[in-house]
């Protein structure tokens, strides 16, 4: 039985997020809501104080990256302890989490640190990952809570930026964690995958 737009639950149990029930709520000014938003505008000034600075590393430049890193864990705990999981916040994460990934692989493929074909890469999985968020949300009026996966690798793509950007001089290091990026890139995009199949086969989703 696949899911209409008709149907109104919100509250199921997800088989294809680990097997918990969160209630999901249609709230838009939370504050997990808002730290995910604010997450979006934290690389244009890290790419500007840096490229301005003659590429050195300033205290605000390491304050905003951890602010970044710090929030992609920050707004689902505030969410899920404040039970004010919403919808918006569903789209909001993982949208703030593409576009600030994209703008700071984007710079750094411009000052040689990241190889173009990799972002190539990032920017493909990220798309198709998309299309599929897309097609759901068109047939079902809603779509799915991020796979752990994907926000694993979301977390490997934040270090093997950051090992480029804050010590360029690594390569070593630069190597392995691009390496791991690719490994995690990919599963968790047959992660994602495997959960679009369950969903159009009639599984509860949220």
């Amino acid at each position: 039985m696949y899911y209409t737009k008709k149907e109104p639950p919100r509250q199921l149990t997800d088989q294809t997020n680990n097997g918990k029930t969160i209630k999901v709520r249609d709230h838009f000014f939370t504050w997990s809501n808002f730290i995910s938003f604010t997450r979006i505008f934290i690389s244009l000034p890290i790419i500007y104080l840096h490229y301005h600075n003659n590429f050195e590393i300033s205290w605000v430049i390491i304050v905003l990256f951890i602010y970044g890193f710090g929030s992609d864990y920050l707004d689902g705990y505030i969410a899920r302890k404040t039970d004010r999981v919403s919808e918006l916040g569903k789209i909001l994460d993982p949208i703030a989490d593409k576009i600030t990934a994209f703008i700071l692989f984007v710079y750094a493929v411009y000052i040689g640190l990241i190889p173009l074909w990799f972002l190539v890469v990032e920017v493909l999985r990220d798309l198709l990952i998309l299309g599929g968020s897309i097609f759901i949300l068109r047939t079902y009026d809603r779509v799915p809570m991020s796979v752990t996966s994907g926000k694993v690798s979301v977390n490997a793509l934040a270090l093997y930026w950051a090992s480029a950007f804050f010590f360029p001089e690594a390569a070593a290091v630069h190597s392995f964690l691009m390496g791991m990026s690719l490994a995690l890139m990919g599963y968790s995009f047959f992660d994602y995958l495997h959960r679009f199949r369950l969903i159009r086969l009639g599984h509860h989703f949220q």
